[in-house]
């Protein structure tokens, strides 16, 4: 990836957190995925049961030199509730969950460090695990690109606008023109 860095989180649907993730000046690639579990490359039908172990995750290549892994973290901290166990919004269970893979000390330095920085903005405790990365398997292709590809589905005028526009609204300066 020559200098581009890697990151791994999740926060609910992965298509939810591509979606903003994608915008950002400095991301390169966004994968929708699953990690955290526990079963080898594991189709989305499996994942959705829970007993997979797995998230829903996206997995980001990104310019260090054009947005820090902070700026991402800070950005995927506030564009979802890490608050909840095991859910945002309507979708509840463990491929849910609000989690960040690490996948250096450096990396978890900084995770630890937004979640200090974030807690204020919220009335709950942040209950966004923080997990060592292993590994990561990407989604089938009807799940990549998601909302930019079905931005007509009501599930992306209702749930994933909102994010949209709400990134739009925090962190204009930090989106691609």
């Amino acid at each position: 990836m020559g200098n581009l860095s890697v990151a791994t989180f999740g926060g609910g649907c992965f298509w939810c957190v591509e979606a903003v993730i994608q915008r950002l000046k400095g991301v390169e690639s966004v994968k929708s995925g699953y990690s955290g579990g526990f079963i080898k490359n594991p189709p989305y039908r499996e994942v959705c049961t829970g007993r997979t172990g797995h998230a829903e995750v996206i997995q980001v290549a990104f310019n260090p030199d054009i947005i820090s892994y902070h700026d991402l973290i800070f950005i995927f901290m506030t564009s979802h509730d890490p608050t909840t166990l095991n859910r945002q919004g309507a979708d509840a269970g463990t491929q849910y969950r609000s989690i960040v893979l690490y996948h250096d000390e450096e990396q978890k330095k900084i995770a630890t460090q937004v979640f200090e920085e974030v807690k204020d903005f919220y009335n709950d405790p942040i209950v966004t695990e923080l997990t060592k990365f292993d590994v990561f398997y990407e989604a089938e292709e009807d799940h990549q690109n998601y909302y930019n590809n079905n931005q007509e589905a009501r599930y992306c005028q209702i749930v994933i606008d909102p994010k949209v526009q709400k990134l739009k609204k925090m962190y204009a300066d930090k989106l691609i023109d």
